[in-house]
């Protein structure tokens, strides 16, 4: 384990802020199931799941608060229990070891890109095994995840699953590289193809046409939620990781909180009336865990600054969280 340290450390990830001790009267509660990499001794293929937090919210558009997720994500779990009466398993099984947080530049944001970049490298070239949970931060840092997998795994055709209410085709040479941006940051630098991007949740009047246009000459597969939920969100979501399998080698899904309808989601700076209700995404994340070749997600866009007093933005992003690994411990039941 002491070369994971070194290289976790080198690459600017930091220890991350638990705000609790492993008591035993909270025996079953997701704060005392996961692990920090200090605490864990066991062999590193031993883990089943890594999680890393990618506090960076400069880079949005809008002003976003979304650099405090990490943090609120972690408090949050203390409000959880590992067991899922709806499926009748407990997630105590899977081994969780959390990395911490990239540690930022102050004012630097192609700094804090890169340093994103260099940490996911880092962690797919030490947990080839686990599935990667990375938390942010605001949608620029996916742009920067998938171009550290491709670094790692060159020779490899990477397809995205992504949940959002935006297509994020943004031109960064107007726009900079922001969280409206990453998408078009990806497919411009042939680190992915348009075809291997389906998007599920697209609704309403929140994407311009020529936004559209890009997508459509580039083959994105926009799913609007209309016709998600015409032919069914678990079947839509099925469908496009079916499809996704066909054509590519490692499937990441981006999870914009801003699909969901902002009666659901205060705590999203671009939520809008017309999206996803959480248990259509629920339902959809659950699916996602179960398939057996997606190995990489982020959580993105969650700003807890701007939600509610109880917190229900980022009890449903915990949640979100947690019907992965469900869907993650039903594959290995077979079930």
């Amino acid at each position: 384990m002491p070369n994971i340290y070194h290289d976790l450390q080198q690459s600017f990830v930091r220890k991350a802020e638990w705000s609790w001790t492993k008591e035993a009267e909270h025996k079953g509660r997701v704060h005392q199931w996961i692990h920090t990499i200090e605490d864990w001794q066991q062999p590193m293929e031993n883990i089943d799941v890594v999680l890393l937090g990618l506090p960076l919210s400069r880079s949005s558009i809008s002003v976003s608060g979304a650099s405090e997720y990490p943090l609120a994500f972690r408090k949050g779990w203390k409000g959880f229990q590992t067991y899922n009466i709806e499926e009748e398993v407990d997630l105590a099984s899977l081994r969780i070891v959390d990395l911490g947080d990239v540690n930022m530049h102050g004012t630097d944001i192609a700094q804090c890109h890169e340093r994103i970049e260099q940490a996911t490298s880092v962690v797919a070239r030490n947990f080839t095994n686990a599935v990667s949970v990375n938390v942010g931060g605001d949608h620029s840092v996916t742009a920067c995840t998938v171009r550290g997998l491709n670094e790692v795994y060159p020779n490899e055709t990477i397809g995205i699953l992504q949940f959002d209410t935006h297509l994020d085709l943004r031109d960064p040479s107007q726009n900079g590289p922001s969280n409206g941006t990453p998408i078009r940051q990806l497919i411009d630098g042939d680190v992915i193809k348009g075809e291997n991007v389906y998007n599920i949740g697209l609704h309403g009047y929140f994407n311009s046409s020529d936004l559209v246009q890009y997508g459509k000459d580039h083959g994105v597969n926009m799913i609007t939620l209309k016709k998600a939920r015409q032919q069914g969100m678990v079947e839509t979501v099925r469908a496009s990781l079916a499809a996704l399998k066909e054509k590519v080698d490692r499937i990441y899904v981006t999870v914009d909180m801003d699909v969901l309808d902002v009666s659901f989601a205060p705590g999203v700076p671009a939520s809008t009336p017309g999206g996803m209700t959480t248990l259509e995404l629920f339902d959809a994340l659950l699916e996602v865990g179960k398939d057996d070749r997606f190995q990489h997600i982020d959580f993105v866009c969650l700003d807890p600054l701007k939600d509610g007093t109880a917190a229900p933005t980022v009890k449903a992003g915990v949640y979100s969280f947690l019907q992965v690994m469900t869907g993650i411990v039903l594959a290995k039941k077979g079930d």
